[in-house]
């Protein structure tokens, strides 16, 4: 139910962003073809790319939901960062197509772009960090890697929008000599745009890995462990990651002189009271450890 319930949080604020994107692309394509302005054009291509990794987070949120099942057990929980690493390698390639066309257009004599380009940048600019904000927010607030980063490529959007608004100031002030001003702006932006898709792309690849996902919730496990009569210590204590689900692997160390019924009641009731402790905490697994130094 929790699952569920996150899930379609997540679904919510990705189908705004891919209705608000489609609608923001055509726009900027549109007028970068008619103004005469590449950054704009560059931008709208980026707008497009935003579309697509939203519809692959929405695929991604729908799967990772799916219950387990016989061929996955553990459920599909991993739909969800793959959906995420999809989005952020989605932003190199952006980045690479828009440093191609924007060298090309460098080299290529043209027009300045026209000055109503402008204040499409503005409107584009202060609608993609008003969907950056919304989308964030609910990212963190259900820990969906997929929808954060998927705000993050409506954040990269706005960035390009501001280098080609500046850009296309400079061409149309700078008059004659200034017309690829936008373009080394579109450039720039693609830089920016690279070091987005790398700083999205690390954490992806650390939930992918099952990399421990935070110390301060394995010291809260520990304490809640420790709580439980006769558990003299949690030797190890693991936590990972499967969509919006954790799996937990704690090792107690008891009596070794509790019998294997005495033991396995005590591993129950620091299971339970973990589980109950957080309602993102799906499955825990405990091994009991003998406190004598003949220990398996």
């Amino acid at each position: 139910m929790q699952t569920q319930k996150l899930t379609k949080k997540g679904i919510k604020a990705t189908l705004v962003g891919i209705f608000t994107s489609l609608i923001l692309a055509s726009i900027k394509i549109i007028s970068g073809i008619i103004g005469n302005s590449y950054a704009l054009i560059a931008d709208g291509i980026e707008s497009i790319s935003d579309v697509f990794t939203s519809f692959v987070v929405l695929t991604g949120l729908k799967i990772a939901a799916k219950p387990a099942d016989e061929n996955h057990p553990y459920g599909h929980g991993k739909a969800e960062p793959l959906a995420a690493a999809v989005v952020a390698i989605s932003l190199f390639l952006a980045a690479f197509i828009i440093i191609y066309q924007s060298i090309h257009e460098i080299i290529t004599p043209h027009h300045a772009p026209a000055k109503f380009t402008l204040i499409v940048l503005l409107l584009v600019i202060f609608t993609k960090e008003f969907l950056f904000r919304k989308i964030i927010k609910i990212g963190s607030s259900i820990e969906s890697t997929a929808v954060k980063n998927d705000a993050w490529h409506h954040r990269s959007d706005a960035i390009t929008s501001s280098a080609a608004f500046i850009g296309i100031l400079i061409a149309i002030l700078g008059g004659e000599g200034y017309e690829s001003a936008d373009d080394f702006a579109a450039l720039f932006a693609s830089l920016i745009i690279l070091y987005n898709g790398y700083r999205l792309l690390k954490p992806t690849l650390y939930e992918l890995s099952d990399a421990n996902i935070s110390e301060k919730l394995i010291l809260d496990i520990k304490n809640i462990a420790l709580q439980i009569d006769q558990v003299l210590e949690v030797e190890k204590c693991f936590v990972r990651k499967m969509g919006f689900d954790y799996y937990v692997d704690a090792h107690i160390v008891l009596d070794g002189n509790l019998t294997v019924s005495e033991g396995h009641l005590i591993a129950h009731k620091v299971k339970d009271r973990i589980i109950n402790s957080n309602p993102k905490i799906r499955e825990v697994l405990i091994h009991v450890e003998p406190s004598i130094d003949t220990r398996i």
